[in-house]
């Protein structure tokens, strides 16, 4: 395993970060029990989940993978050996059953409070907000269309002094950013800087091959803030292994059991990652290990959060760590990448 720390801290984690979201639904608590096992013994240490998981998100489902979690950490007395990483639910329909308040003082209170008790631990390593609470694009939405209906005012400033609390209180030890756009990136930042507030050291966002839109404005600002990507849907929904083109997904399959996660399966994606599949097969990769690569190597990237829902892809997407792309696939890759631009933003 290699390893790096979380921006303008001490705090160790492994490149290759392990995601949880499929644990309470796709997969059983024993079966989540057994990847993080294996991800321990294999060096990774750093863990992500979040309120709503496992997706998609219900009210009968909800917080199942953080209790999942908390009972590994119960059985296992593992807790000092991983860097755990958690979300308080942005708002909205999709999360109307969790609660309407936003990223207000009494949801944040709420929502750190229940996810300690449901992870049986004292303090969370790194809390992110999923997503803005403000309408922006995000999930997919290619450009920004203005709302002048948004009833949102700016209140980074309040948001801020609401974690500063928290992390004064020994609850939360850092915090991070999700599904951010770069305006609000560089609020976050502004403010935290003009006042003395905690920084948010990382931002998650989707990245791979099929959806490089981080590389534009948002890789400057990573690397000249220092504020680094944790990449998820490193594999686009488990598009980039190849499964689907092939015909060999499983019945638990994300795609085969819920087909309305459609983002990274029209034409062009289809194209794209026909081609890529050919660039990693001409090399003797898997497509999994080739793109997975491509996304842990990028200078931006702190972290990658892969997830699997079986043993077996789990071991080979850890293991895509000890894989450094030539200059010549990289040289494909790009190719593919110059005709057929990030087609599933």
């Amino acid at each position: 395993m290699r390893y790096t720390t979380l921006p303008k801290t001490d705090i160790k984690v492994s490149k290759i970060c392990l995601g949880t979201m499929t644990w309470g639904n796709q997969n059983t608590q024993d079966e989540g029990f057994a990847q993080m096992d294996l991800a321990l013994d294999k060096g990774v240490n750093f863990f992500d989940v979040a309120e709503l998981y496992p997706v998609p998100a219900t009210a009968e489902t909800y917080a199942e993978t953080e209790r999942i979690i908390g009972n590994w950490f119960e059985k296992s007395g593992n807790r000092d050996k991983v860097v755990l990483a958690t979300k308080i639910a942005g708002p909205g329909d999709y999360t109307a059953h969790i609660r309407t308040n936003g990223f207000s003082k009494e949801a944040l209170n709420d929502a750190v409070d229940k996810s300690l008790k449901r992870l049986k631990t004292d303090y969370i390593d790194l809390y992110q907000l999923h997503w803005p609470e403000r309408d922006t694009n995000t999930f997919g939405v290619r450009d920004y269309s203005h709302s002048s209906k948004d009833p949102w005012t700016d209140n980074f400033n309040e948001v801020l002094h609401n974690l500063d609390e928290i992390v004064k209180s020994g609850k939360i030890r850092k915090v991070g950013i999700s599904n951010e756009k770069a305006w609000g990136t560089m609020r976050y930042l502004e403010e935290s800087t003009k006042n003395e507030l905690p920084r948010m050291i990382t931002i998650q966002n989707a990245y791979n091959l099929l959806n490089r839109v981080f590389e534009g404005d948002m890789a400057e600002i990573a690397i000249r803030e220092e504020i680094g990507l944790l990449a998820y849907s490193p594999m686009a929904f488990g598009v980039l292994s190849g499964k689907y083109i092939k015909g060999i997904e499983g019945d638990n399959a994300r795609l085969k059991l819920f087909p309305r996660f459609a983002r990274y399966s029209g034409g062009k994606a289809t194209e794209a990652t026909k081609r890529y599949l050919k660039i990693a097969e001409d090399n003797n990769m898997t497509l999994a290990q080739m793109s997975l690569a491509f996304v842990t190597d990028r200078p931006f990237m702190t972290s990658n959060i892969i997830g699997a829902t079986s043993l077996e892809q789990l071991e080979e997407n850890i293991d895509s760590i000890d894989i450094t792309l030539s200059d010549e696939v990289l040289k494909a890759i790009n190719e593919v990448h110059a005709e057929i631009p990030n087609p599933a933003p």
